[in-house]
């Protein structure tokens, strides 16, 4: 049986949220790059210890999905707002006065200045809040890539600071940890050496120094920045990770890796209140599918892999744009289409999911030709191709969104079959999802106690609505439902909603 290394399919994380965060593609790449050198070759860490700085580094924005559409509510466009606040430095007051005014640029001349406006007066209250999400997301994620539980302690630092102006909890000093520390100085290096080069970068922890970044990690840094910063003239990111990373290397067996893709399926799937859930759905309806089509069991694997990776482009296009409840502009709908461009080339880059690239990528291919973003007839789609865009549309169909509710399993397929009807799906690949969509199910035992009414205060509040919504919604009083949210909290041990949206997701308690 084939065996792939961990760190791969973590790679393919971070290049996720690369697209999340608004960065350059490969950005979280270097920044592991880069710190791992500076603890091993100027620190003298030794191999537990780089260990931990490697995962903190890769994977240091696993929780950008988890405030993404209330990002969206305050500033317009999450994304844009993700980048905007990497470089950020309320500690200097004159830097910050200069990023002030040009914050908000992505919206016009016109609104940037309210949504700077805006930064000012929620930080306090709402980025507390909106870290907290992200710590308690990195928290609820980290187990299931395989963390070390330092690395996961370490995310908790990741919008903290060396002078305590930090959030969520203000610590200064070194109350936080050496990992969290190191990263912070490596992940400004790299911010600054893609804008003005070794100079640029050597400039930046000098000036940060004291304020955002712990001085004497900063001054090792700017005495050994040509040692430091050699990783980012190799040519490819990828590979230089891939050596740099601690022995031992982890490793899990091909027919493991359904479990890591799906902790990637959860994090695209909190860009969007109406998306939770949707990759595990569709990848439980293809694997079915697949079965009836009597794939062999290698290539069933593939197929759930493919299913769970499939929307991993959907984290670059603004949660605005997901959660739209009206038509999209042209523009809008070409931000769409690229999204299965950029499943494409995540899983290209990445030497062990490469294999995936094609099939995932093709959700939106139809048969006819009329799909995008390749634009590929009947004949250019594999067999596991066809059925991934009959499960993606099913299961589509049978899931609320923001502009409709839900279709009835007899609509969505009619619907399914119409455009197997017009030449736009596969008759084949249609009647294997629909047949698989057939089978009965049994009953789940409920997780941790829940009862059946407090499952469905969750997946309303999983999705953002408030108690008098949620009330409203199942006809009782918004009272009740604090109460019915108190024993939810206390049952799942989750107190943010994208944590309640990672519990439903884990246990599959979406529709």
């Amino acid at each position: 049986m084939q065996v792939i290394r961990t760190t791969e399919v973590l790679a393919a994380l971070s290049l996720t949220t690369d697209l999340a965060s608004g960065m350059e593609f490969e950005k979280g790449l270097r920044t592991c790059a880069v710190a791992t050198t500076f603890a091993g070759e100027l620190l003298g860490a030794d191999a537990p210890a780089r260990r931990v700085v490697f995962e903190a580094a890769l994977l240091r924005s696993v929780g950008c999905t988890s405030f993404a559409p209330e990002n969206a509510d305050y500033f317009r466009d999450d994304v844009a707002f993700q980048a905007a606040l990497k470089t950020l430095d309320p500690g200097d007051p004159e830097v910050f006065a200069g990023q002030l005014r040009v914050f908000g640029a992505w919206a016009g001349a016109e609104e940037a200045p309210r949504l700077a406006e805006t930064l000012t007066q929620i930080m306090p209250t709402v980025g507390v809040r909106a870290a907290s999400t992200g710590c308690e997301t990195s928290r609820a994620l980290g187990p299931g890539l395989g963390l070390q539980p330092a690395a996961v302690d370490a995310l908790d630092d990741v919008y903290e600071r060396w002078d305590g102006l930090g959030i969520p909890a203000g610590r200064r000093g070194e109350q936080l940890s050496l990992a969290g520390r190191i990263v912070h100085v490596a992940e400004q290096a790299v911010l600054a050496h893609a804008r003005g080069g070794s100079t640029a970068a050597v400039a930046e922890i000098r000036r940060r120094a004291g304020g955002h970044l712990d001085p004497r990690l900063a001054a090792a840094f700017v005495a050994g920045a040509d040692v430091a910063l050699a990783a980012l003239t190799e040519p490819d990111a990828i590979a230089t990770v891939l050596a740099l990373e601690p022995a031992p290397h982890a490793t899990v067996p091909f027919g493991s890796v359904p479990r890591l893709c799906a902790v990637l399926a959860r994090v695209v799937d909190l860009k969007s209140r109406w998306l939770l859930g949707h990759s595990e759905h569709v990848a439980a309806l293809a694997e079915a599918a697949g079965r009836v089509a009597g794939l062999a069991d290698a290539a069933l694997v593939e197929l759930r892999c493919a299913a769970l990776l499939h929307d991993l482009g959907r984290v670059g296009v603004s949660s605005a744009v997901w959660d739209r409840p009206g038509p999209l502009g042209v523009a809008e709908l070409e931000r769409v289409r690229m999204h299965t461009y950029w499943t494409q080339r995540v899983l290209e880059r990445v030497p062990a999911l490469a294999p995936l690239a094609g099939v995932a990528a093709a959700h939106h291919e139809r048969a006819d030709g009329g799909g995008y973003h390749r634009g590929f007839p009947a004949a250019g789609l594999p067999p596991a191709a066809r059925l991934l865009a009959a499960a993606d549309m099913l299961a589509a169909l049978t899931e609320p969104r923001a502009h409709r509710p839900a279709f009835g399993a007899a609509r969505a397929a009619d619907l399914l079959t119409a455009q197997a009807d017009a030449g736009g799906l596969d008759r084949e690949a249609v009647a294997a999802v629909l047949e698989a969509a057939g089978l009965p199910r049994p009953r789940p035992v409920l997780p941790a106690g829940l009862t059946e009414r407090e499952v469905e205060v969750l997946r309303h509040a999983a999705r953002g609505l408030s108690n008098r919504e949620i009330g409203a919604e199942l006809g009782i009083s918004a009272r009740t439902v604090g109460h019915h949210l108190a024993h939810i909290y206390d049952k799942t041990g989750r107190r943010t909603r994208a944590g309640v949206a990672i519990f439903a997701m884990e246990h599959r308690l979406l529709p």
